[in-house]
């Protein structure tokens, strides 16, 4: 137990070894028994001390992640989500401009406020403009400002976005829209940190962190034309690519949760759940529309329901047989076995000494597993 604390040791004894059985669990053993030894018995115990040591072990990793994720307004508890969320936090303290690129409603923006949240920027201005959102003859003016008469309705002197955010974060959203006659102005932003007004000469200096996102494929629109190189390494200082909800193992049900607990509140409704048959259509579903899209599902269940739980008709989502979507370990093993052995002996061309190579097992090993499943090369 010195050398290695979280080992779990079970003590056998003989009839009259009882008192020393007891002074061994005293000093640290998971437990004992006493012989005859009865091997169903003793793989129970066996057992209950290996899944003892599994919990232990979860709780020991969730606690060095602080629990998981600690972005606000993100809800996520897959591997591919908790990766992004270490990379944000500890990117976040500092003022490398970053790219969120991901698909549409994948929380791109979610991501880009928890960067300013931790940060030592937090305390002042998070300042969000969509590039696609506005008017193109509106952009220059929204970004950098403009003097008093600098074009017909410039009553009086207005400050950008890019000059509110001075001392916080500026999230520059769906850059990859950015029209080619503001990249270069932008570009000389981000190089020189200071912005001129439009119709205006004074250079004004600016601190500002910049964040921005698009779900477009930067990387085609430079090969088309359509986006500066030099504006695309400039903004990607550090590139953090979000998977879509259909990649994040569990978080379509684990979302599907929040939203109904979220909307039922706000609605006053009650609802023990989802049915089954909602659970297997949020995990089978293929989410083109992201979490955006699984947020208004669950929204219109809340307000169409009739019954005490959310169904997958509720959801507009197709039923899905459960049998196809396994929970069980032993169901899932021989599944992945059964593939593993198919795609092996494929690829050895019916070779068996080469499928048991490419499997890393022995030849016996591999003609049980034959056996076991059936199949025949």
């Amino acid at each position: 137990m010195q050398l290695a604390p979280d080992t779990k040791v079970i003590v056998v004894t003989g009839n009259d070894d009882r008192d020393n059985a007891l002074q061994a669990v005293a000093a640290g053993a998971y437990d004992f028994y006493q012989k005859p030894v009865d091997a169903e018995i003793l793989k129970l115990i066996v057992d209950r001390a290996y899944s003892l040591y599994q919990l232990e072990r979860e709780n020991r990793e969730l606690a060095s992640r602080g629990f998981g994720p600690r972005l606000t307004g993100l809800i996520s508890g897959s591997p591919q989500m908790l990766k992004i969320c270490q990379t944000v936090e500890r990117i976040a303290p500092t003022d490398a401009t970053t790219l969120l690129l991901g698909e549409s409603g994948t929380g791109k923006e979610v991501l880009a406020r928890a960067l300013h949240d931790l940060s030592g920027r937090a305390s002042k201005r998070f300042v969000a403009i969509n590039c696609a959102a506005i008017p193109e003859t509106l952009l220059e003016s929204e970004l950098f400002g403009y003097e008093k008469g600098a074009f017909t309705g410039a009553a009086k002197q207005t400050k950008g976005k890019i000059e509110y955010a001075d001392g916080g974060t500026f999230f520059l959203d769906e850059v990859g829209d950015l029209p080619m006659s503001l990249q270069a102005k932008l570009l000389r932003f981000l190089q020189e940190r200071i912005v001129e007004r439009v119709g205006g000469r004074d250079e004004i200096p600016v601190d500002v962190r910049v964040v921005c996102a698009t779900h477009r494929n930067l990387q085609s629109l430079i090969k088309d034309g359509s986006f500066r190189e030099g504006l695309y390494y400039r903004i990607s200082e550090i590139t953090i690519n979000i998977p879509p909800l259909r990649e994040r193992d569990g978080d379509a049900v684990l979302l599907g949760r929040a939203f109904l607990d979220q909307f039922s509140q706000k609605m006053a409704k009650s609802f023990k759940g989802y049915s089954k048959d909602a659970l297997a259509a949020l995990e089978a579903y293929s989410w083109p529309g992201n979490v955006r899209e699984l947020e208004n599902k669950v929204k219109r269940a809340v307000i169409m329901a009739e019954a005490t739980q959310i169904t997958a008709d509720d959801l507009e989502l197709e039923k899905i047989d459960d049998n196809n979507l396994p929970l069980n370990l032993r169901r899932i093993r021989e599944q992945a076995e059964r593939q593993a052995l198919g795609r092996a002996i494929s690829h050895a061309d019916g070779n068996l000494s080469h499928a048991a190579d490419l499997l890393g097992i022995t030849r016996p090993t591999l003609y049980a597993l034959i056996n076991k499943y059936n199949m025949k090369p």
